[in-house]
């Protein structure tokens, strides 16, 4: 057991400790959320390259083989035979086209704004993930000045309490003065654990963030608050930081990029109400094979020999004698032949134009063109909101600033105050002149005025760094 404790002694005292900027690279790579916007970044990206791709003609190739029984149609002759054929055929289609209102070119360009539009707003899901960081990192900061401001307690009391016990022991004060602070103690100690299990809470927090798994030892660098760079209020005027902040936040490009893209949809809506013209082409061969006995004759008709037949009655008949050809020689008909010779028999070209003109389809392409239409209005109000909104959150982060500025100020004035008073009253407890009552009482109020003061001055922080970031300055700390 002491063993182990020992182990995790050394590796938490040589971990290497994170900064800010590494934290927000590593939750900017790693976030679940940024990586599934991004994925969505990638569909429209391979959404405007199908699009893209859909000016070109298309050629398909196509085949087809099957065996036909009993009466049926010769493929390559087109009669009728009782015959088992087993044929094979060939088709290569290509089609193009070629005029129809710049439909296509309009959903083309809807589509590569739309992935601009994507594209942006995985870079807000980026700066809202590092505002996020950034929030984390500095509720650790503050956690932690809240552990230091207890241990800094706990050894004040611990101090007191030793030098009460001494003065008990000699009969200069009584028990009564020892048990009080020995209480103060333990109430002391007991807000140091509450402070270092904050710290704890919260880093598991930012672990969560920076997509860490809950039991990696991980830790942050602790730069002194006081050492973080703000820019003067008075830099930082909410007309000209929501001027910047219009032109460079990502949502309101969202925004303005989904009204385009709509504008293009709509566009190319509109087109599908008119005639679509496009040319085709196809090439297509096919070949048959099949078992049939090859006679040697095969009777081509009757040929006359001059002669005649008397039927009586003064009636005379020609007389004709069967005709035979050499079966071997016919092709084609009782012998196919070979599949080459017959692709090359039977390949046949086609060539053409068509006119699609839409007449009455129940209003389906009119109502995607309102559709659309209404689209475009959606949007606008939306960017029309998103703006209104980006103002009065800088308006009120600005406000919000200055105000903590100056709480900030008069907490700092009220730690000198309960410091000098403590001072006081501690000289005045070494002469027996107060009571412990009044001391511990005197020690929280300094306790109670430096965490107020240290929250001011992180809630402070926040707010600067908070119109900082609107102005387009990035978070640094």
């Amino acid at each position: 057991m002491l063993a182990t404790a020992l182990v995790i002694f050394i590796m938490s005292s040589g971990q290497e400790k994170w900064d800010i900027r590494r934290c927000v690279e590593h939750a900017i790579k790693n976030n679940i959320s940024v990586r599934q916007t991004d994925l969505q970044s990638r569909f429209s990206a391979l959404t405007y390259q199908q699009n893209k791709s859909s000016q070109l003609p298309t050629l398909n190739f196509g085949s087809s083989a099957g065996y036909r029984l009993g009466r049926s149609e010769n493929p390559t002759t087109g009669v009728l035979e009782d015959n088992n054929f087993f044929n094979l055929g060939m088709q290569l289609q290509s089609q193009v086209t070629i005029f129809n209102w710049f439909s296509r070119k309009n959903t083309i360009e809807a589509s590569r704004l739309s992935w601009e539009a994507d594209k942006e707003q995985l870079k807000k899901s980026q700066d809202d993930i590092a505002l996020n960081v950034a929030v984390a990192y500095l509720q650790i900061l503050l956690a932690k000045e809240q552990v230091n401001i207890a241990k800094v307690q706990v050894a004040q009391t611990s101090t007191q309490l030793e030098t009460t016990r001494k003065r008990v022991e000699t009969g200069v004060l009584p028990e009564l003065n020892a048990a009080e602070l020995e209480a103060q103690l333990a109430r002391d100690s007991s807000s140091l654990v509450s402070a270092e299990a904050s710290v704890q809470q919260f880093l598991l927090q930012m672990k969560a963030l920076l997509n860490l798994d809950a039991g990696t030892v991980f830790d942050i660098e602790t730069p002194p608050v006081s050492l973080i760079p703000i820019e003067p209020l008075a830099d930082l005027q909410p007309d000209a930081v929501y001027a910047l902040a219009i032109g460079t936040m990502p949502q309101q490009k969202v925004n303005l990029l989904r009204i385009q893209s709509a504008q293009k949809s709509v566009a190319a809506a509109k087109a599908a109400l008119y005639p679509t013209i496009s040319a085709f082409g196809s090439l297509s061969t096919n070949a048959i094979s099949f078992k049939k006995p090859i006679y040697e004759q095969i009777l081509n008709g009757y040929a006359p020999t001059g002669a005649r037949a008397n039927a009586g009655g003064g009636t005379f008949y020609p007389v004709e004698v069967p005709d035979f050809i050499d079966g071997s020689n016919v092709v084609g008909y009782f012998k196919p032949g070979s599949f080459p010779r017959q692709f090359s028999n039977n390949f046949g070209q086609s060539i053409g134009i068509g006119l699609n003109v839409p007449i009455f389809n129940s209003r389906s392409s009119r109502t995607a063109w309102e559709r659309s239409k209404l689209t475009v209005q959606q949007w606008q109000l939306q960017k029309e909101q998103g703006d209104m909104q980006l103002k009065q959150d800088i308006y009120k982060a600005y406000t919000d600033a200055t105000a903590a500025i100056q709480k900030f100020n008069a907490d700092k004035k009220a730690v000198q105050t309960a410091e000098k008073a403590y001072e006081f009253a501690n000289k005045r407890y070494a002469l027996n002149l107060l009571s412990t009552y009044d001391l511990v009482n005197s020690q929280n109020n300094v306790l109670r005025a430096k965490i107020q003061a240290l929250y001011s001055q992180f809630d402070y922080v926040f707010k600067m760094k908070l119109l900082e970031f609107y102005r387009g300055q990035g978070l640094k700390l």
